[in-house]
């Protein structure tokens, strides 16, 4: 029991990697997604040939300016989808290794029972758990993806709809926000799964150390 509690140790170890592909990855989405909301906000302004002042005696001044930010707009959206087949290469780890975790309990060669998987010794998390806590951790991200994924595809309609842009700032703050992937619930399954090493560490510090 001991030798597979530390291999689902593990397990959270690779998980907490990934999480950490993810924070880069998010960063990165964050300020393409910035990037693309200002374009589509200053279409607004293009399309209205009051907004050159004095420009507008410019023959085909409007037409150009709309077309360079449309090309810049393409430019981003090709980054974002290269940035999102990122994310899923993540979502993919994180289902191999969940998958694998639940092997090592489920489909060992050493049989266990459900009185062990339930069974706890002092302060260290039971199997249950363990296997709790891994699935819970992909499923968050698996609802963030998603939510990733709506956001991303409704750039192509902001841009054709001038009526939808007023949302853009909403959808920037919940890309920002990653409501699915609480911040204390990722925590405090990492405390349990760790209580052992915690009861002997800083534990202020023991998260951002795993």
């Amino acid at each position: 029991m001991e030798s597979i509690t530390k291999k689902i140790q593990k397990k959270f170890k690779d998980v907490k990697f990934e999480m950490l592909r993810w924070e880069k990855l998010q960063c990165r989405l964050v300020s393409q997604l910035s990037n693309a909301f200002a374009i589509i906000q200053r279409l607004e302004l293009v399309q209205d040939i009051r907004n050159f002042g004095a420009l507008r005696c410019v023959e085909g001044i409007q037409d150009a300016v709309l077309d360079k930010e449309i090309e810049s707009f393409q430019n981003i959206q090709i980054s974002i989808d290269r940035t999102m087949d990122e994310f899923l290469e993540i979502m993919s780890s994180m289902e191999k290794i969940v998958r694998d975790g639940h092997h090592l309990i489920r489909g060992g060669s050493t049989r266990i029972t459900e009185k062990q998987l339930k069974q706890r010794i002092g302060v260290k998390p039971t199997l249950e758990e363990c296997l709790y806590g891994l699935k819970r951790l992909e499923e968050m991200h698996q609802s963030e993806y998603r939510l990733k994924q709506s956001i991303v595809s409704s750039l192509p309609v902001l841009v054709l709809k001038p009526s939808e842009r007023k949302s853009t700032g909403d959808l920037q703050r919940l890309l920002v926000d990653q409501p699915n992937i609480p911040q204390d619930e990722v925590r405090s399954i990492y405390n349990m799964v760790f209580a052992e090493q915690l009861s002997h560490e800083d534990p202020s510090g023991m998260f951002e150390t795993i």
